[in-house]
């Protein structure tokens, strides 16, 4: 009781406004240039912080600021105190809402890629008025904005209970790991196993992703671990580029390479993924009534994906 107490007597706005940039900018750097921050002030707030909690938020390292489990779990609730204050001060200049035929989606850069397009140019046919905002995030960073209000719908992933608490989760299909390269790579002409795939460049997503856990739990599997050399990217638009254009071979979701592999611009390895694949599901609040526009959204999802 202490220890909390002393939390809620010496926590700060800009603790919260500090911690919640870093998570969304990836980056001390680009999160002080949004707050209009030096980078060690940006850097003493956040040290302050975790004093205060008396944990680690973040890791830190060269690719950028990484939100631990417990930075996780923090982050939903320090988006929800402070679009809390935001919702206070709207209401003292509240006007009715003109614009209902507004839709913001979350969605994790592979649902992005797999599913969206299609749906999107589905629900544009029927309602061409309707304003739709596509935010591609992290699944933490989703489930927070749903929780908060900022988004009225997610394609993500079921987290842990504490994490999922408040949100309807409905499945639509297990995402697969596949490793592809450009149809005419020189792996193609042999026989296949993994160390020969680890003779090659190879792109990945970065630590701490369920995408970069799968890669490498499938190495394990086969007694291999992860050569030096890699590259280490969230961008899916540069994967496929480095993968197309040269000699990458590239550990993704099968979502997000869906399109490339039905027209042929790349190829799989015929490497079997371990496990039965990640859950991906549409991700909704329980207690906030879903608009016309948002289950437009969501019926089209559910034509487009295969049962």
């Amino acid at each position: 009781m202490e220890k909390n107490g002393l939390f809620s007597q010496r926590i700060r706005l800009r603790h919260l406004h500090t911690f919640v940039a870093v998570a969304q900018q990836g980056t001390l750097g680009r999160a002080a240039e949004t707050l209009n921050l030096s980078q060690p002030a940006l850097s003493k707030t956040l040290n302050e912080l975790e004093k205060l909690t008396g944990t680690r938020l973040l890791e830190r390292g060269r690719l950028g600021a990484q939100l631990t489990l417990v930075g996780e779990q923090f982050l939903t609730h320090a988006i929800r105190v402070l679009d809390a204050l935001n919702t206070a001060g709207q209401s003292l200049n509240y006007l009715p809402e003109q614009n209902n035929a507004l839709v913001r989606i979350g969605a994790l850069p592979t649902a992005a890629l797999g599913i969206l397009p299609e749906v999107i140019g589905q629900v544009h046919k029927q309602q061409p008025d309707l304003t739709l905002q596509v935010a591609t995030t992290n699944n933490p960073m989703m489930l927070a904005g749903l929780k908060s209000g900022e988004l009225d719908v997610g394609i993500g992933r079921m987290a842990d209970p504490e994490m999922m608490s408040g949100l309807s989760y409905e499945l639509l299909f297990l995402e697969s790991l596949k490793l592809v390269v450009r149809p005419n790579h020189p792996l193609l002409q042999t026989t296949v196993t993994l160390s020969r795939v680890l003779e090659w460049p190879l792109v990945v997503l970065p630590s701490g992703t369920v995408p970069r856990q799968n890669a490498e739990d499938l190495l394990h599997s086969q007694g291999c671990t992860l050569p030096t050399g890699y590259i280490e990217t969230l961008s899916a638009s540069l994967s496929r580029q480095l993968t197309a254009n040269f000699d990458y071979v590239w550990f993704v979701p099968s979502g997000a390479v869906k399109n490339d592999l039905r027209q042929g611009s790349l190829v799989a390895l015929p490497v079997a993924p371990t496990g039965i694949g990640d859950p991906i599901g549409i991700i909704t609040r329980i207690d906030a009534p879903l608009s016309a526009g948002v289950q437009s959204l969501i019926n089209a999802i559910r034509k487009t994906v295969p049962d």
